[in-house]
């Protein structure tokens, strides 16, 4: 019996312990999975007690990268993001799942990027798993994220992308919101850009109504206010919840030493949501 868990600044409304009981029992594995909320300041010492009573755990905002330090190493993706979002404990590594889920995610969803033009808002860990992907499949991205120190760290790093001190109103194939703002105690806010003359503005319908698709990886609400005014523009809407059931199958996989597959994370996925229905 696995003992796991997903640790974040809130977890309380998290549907991680479902898809992960779920997904486990159909990996033919058990397994026990907590909702741990911890205050950031409280992070670094709880740490220990983390590794003590879980086998491993699941680590989402803001602590993809806080947790790297009480690492003893980092493997695959996770590596090249400088963000991790599962842990063993037993060799306290570090992987990132979050890549081959945001990229299983926009697969199914019929969202094609060679070639083509995205805009993402946020360089976070989130953020920098999506930049990666996406230039590695070819597609034209753009970055932007209020703290340039933190975007210029990124593209100094990864390169490959247009880093934007500001937000022009320009057509994008996909608007990609990694920002996190939308949920808990941001609910009905969209995240902020700088635009050209200076000013900070939420992003709204001039910006949205230009795009062929939004994606936010806000799965909680269902409807972001980010997605629910390029719904209302009449553009194609994608929320987390998919990628959310893929990271959740890759890490499961690495948990159990399982070699993934993305044909049997599809056939979960629509087995979950039956199950769900």
């Amino acid at each position: 019996m696995l003992k796991l868990a997903v640790v974040g600044k809130d977890v309380s409304a998290s549907e991680s312990p479902k898809m992960h009981t779920f997904l486990m029992k159909k990996l033919g594995a058990a397994c026990t999975y907590e909702r741990v909320s911890v205050a950031p300041a409280e992070f670094s010492a709880r740490v220990p007690e983390l590794f003590a009573r879980f086998d491993a755990f699941n680590v989402t905002i803001p602590f993809k990268g806080e947790i790297i330090p009480h690492l003893n190493a980092l493997k695959g993706d996770a590596a090249v993001f400088g963000a991790v979002n599962t842990v063993v404990s037993r060799t306290r590594t570090g992987y990132n799942t979050d890549g081959n889920g945001f990229w299983l995610m926009l697969e199914n969803e019929g969202i094609s990027l060679a070639g083509k033009s995205a805009l993402v808002l946020g360089a976070g860990g989130a953020g920098r798993c999506c930049v990666k992907k996406l230039t590695e499949a070819g597609a034209q991205v753009s970055v932007f994220e209020r703290d340039p120190e933190r975007l210029f760290a990124v593209y100094r790093e990864f390169g490959g992308f247009s880093p934007l001190n500001e937000v022009p109103l320009a057509p994008y194939d996909v608007i990609v919101n990694c920002t996190g703002i939308g949920m808990h105690d941001t609910v009905g806010k969209t995240p902020s850009v700088t635009v050209p003359g200076g000013d900070v503005r939420p992003v709204d319908e001039a910006l949205l109504s230009l795009c062929g698709a939004a994606v936010d990886l806000i799965y909680v609400p269902e409807e972001s206010e980010f997605l629910r005014i390029a719904r209302a523009c009449g553009k194609k809407t994608v929320n987390g919840a998919a990628m959310l059931f893929y990271q959740a199958y890759y890490a499961d996989c690495i948990y159990l030493g399982k070699t993934p597959s993305a044909a049997e994370a599809k056939r979960l996925r629509e087995e979950y949501l039956e199950e769900l229905a």
